[in-house]
């Protein structure tokens, strides 16, 4: 797979290090709202984190983060190619995937195909799925759809804040009952449950009365309206609370570095996951560029360029 980079108007500006400061409050696109000031937080505090860690290195999984809207978000000229390529290039990069849903359905839809067709790189391909937190019905429905692929299944619950999606669909803002309902019906099916966008204790205290089998500490990449903070704090603070209700916890959100990747490994983390990193390879140089930006997570240290 190659970008036509000449056929392409991408969103991302394509900056040395991607830490939220030319993309300022661009939504659409690769921005947040409020100057960025929780995407521009994500990213120092990895930093100021890593003085406290001890520096031994850990095993720690490195996943897509979920992200739709390749087309008003990335720029990609066809959504469904967006998916495609950039599954792909994950896959034959080793990377574990995320897919995430959106607004209207194909979406979803575009995902869960390209997943099924990355299995000619890897026929035992699956994806963590995450659904928005639509009426429990409508949730029920995307499982169905994405369950030959679905290796964990997921609620967002931070996706009720995203500005770009206010007033497109109607989302709810889940009970301790209904996330526990979802969990039911999926460890029924044998699929682990993760609740996503974790980062309030309002959603600590959902953890503990779910108890999922992943806790994800997630704030949309600064792109949803919610407290001021960075995942980096919140991962510091609340990681061993989190850890005595979840199977295990993920966490997004200014990941830039091995060594950012290895400070959440420090307070518990099992799986980072990166977003604005991998599609701005993938626009910037393809398939090639995911390759080179995956090696740099398995050395010691080193900053995306």
């Amino acid at each position: 797979m190659k970008v036509n980079m000449s056929s392409v108007g991408f969103r991302c500006h394509f900056c040395a290090v991607c830490e939220g400061k030319t993309c300022t409050g661009q939504m659409p696109g690769m921005g947040g709202p409020n100057q960025n000031r929780n995407f521009i937080k994500n990213c120092q505090d990895w930093k100021s984190l890593a003085l406290k860690s001890d520096g031994i290195v850990r095993e720690v999984q490195l996943r897509l983060a979920p992200m739709t809207g390749g087309v008003e978000n990335i720029g990609y000229s066809d959504e469904r190619q967006f998916y495609q390529d950039l599954v792909a290039a994950c896959v034959s990069a080793g990377v574990a995937l995320s897919i995430g849903d959106g607004c209207p359905d194909e979406k979803l839809q575009f995902g869960i195909e390209a997943v099924k067709d990355a299995r000619h790189l890897n026929p035992h391909i699956k994806s963590a799925v995450f659904i928005k937190p639509y009426a429990d019905t409508k949730i029920r429905e995307r499982i169905d759809w994405a369950a030959s692929i679905m290796e964990i299944g997921g609620i967002d619950i931070d996706s009720y804040n995203i500005v770009t999606m206010r007033n497109l669909v109607h989302l709810e803002r889940k009970t301790p009952e209904q996330l526990s309902s979802i969990k039911r019906l999926l460890n029924a099916r044998g699929i682990p449950f993760a609740i996503k966008g974790i980062f309030t204790e309002d959603d600590v205290e959902t953890v503990r009365m779910v108890k999922p089998d992943i806790a994800y500490i997630s704030n949309h990449g600064g792109r949803v309206e919610t407290r001021t903070g960075s995942t980096a704090c919140f991962l510091e603070a609340y990681h061993t609370t989190l850890l005595k209700s979840a199977g295990s916890l993920w966490v997004d959100g200014g990941i830039r570095t091995a060594n950012d990747m290895q400070t959440a490994a420090f307070f518990g983390a099992s799986t980072v996951l990166l977003g604005r990193p991998f599609a701005s390879a993938l626009c910037r140089g393809g398939a090639k560029a995911v390759h080179d930006l995956v090696a740099l997570f398995k050395v010691a240290s080193g900053e995306i360029k």
